[in-house]
């Protein structure tokens, strides 16, 4: 059985990183935008990190250009918007598909494991899977689940 473990993915500077690495901690992947009505979300996906990163929390971003062009910036420019609007610390990733043929294979599996109410596709920006520290998806979340929301059940992740 696959886990988030078995998975690579190219960071915000173009490295291949083996999600391996964050093996034992409690992960929050989020496909993220730049030009979108969640936006704001980095602000409280921020405050998950600094609050409990120390604890096992990891929060990765994966930025998206499927949803309404949302994210029409190359990897400099996404990470230069997070880092001046939202002081984002958290690991970002280089720019994926979440949906269709040219979905990433992370994505691919994500979605496989929960489906849930809002069916197997990504239906828009600031989608959320919590993933336990045994690399399994424990839920998911839809976009106007805010980052604040989730502090109970990360809290039960990392118990």
């Amino acid at each position: 059985m696959a886990t988030l473990h078995d998975f690579n993915a190219k960071d915000i500077d173009g490295n291949e990183q083996p999600l391996a690495q964050y093996a034992g901690k409690a992960v929050l992947v989020v496909n993220v935008a730049s030009k979108c009505g969640f936006t704001p979300q980095y602000e409280g996906l921020e405050a998950l990190w600094r609050d409990y990163k120390d604890k096992g929390l990891v929060v990765l971003g994966f930025p998206c250009d499927q949803f309404g062009h949302q994210e029409p910036g190359e990897e400099a420019q996404i990470k230069s918007f997070c880092s001046l609007n939202y002081d984002v610390t958290f690991p970002m990733f280089a720019k994926i598909e979440v949906n269709g043929d040219g979905a990433h294979p992370l994505y691919q599996w994500l979605k496989t494991q929960k489906g849930g109410v809002l069916g197997s596709g990504i239906k828009w920006n600031f989608s959320k899977f919590l993933i336990g520290r045994d690399g399994q998806v424990i839920d998911r979340y839809a976009p106007l689940t805010t980052p604040e929301a989730l502090r109970a059940d990360i809290e039960k992740a990392l118990a």
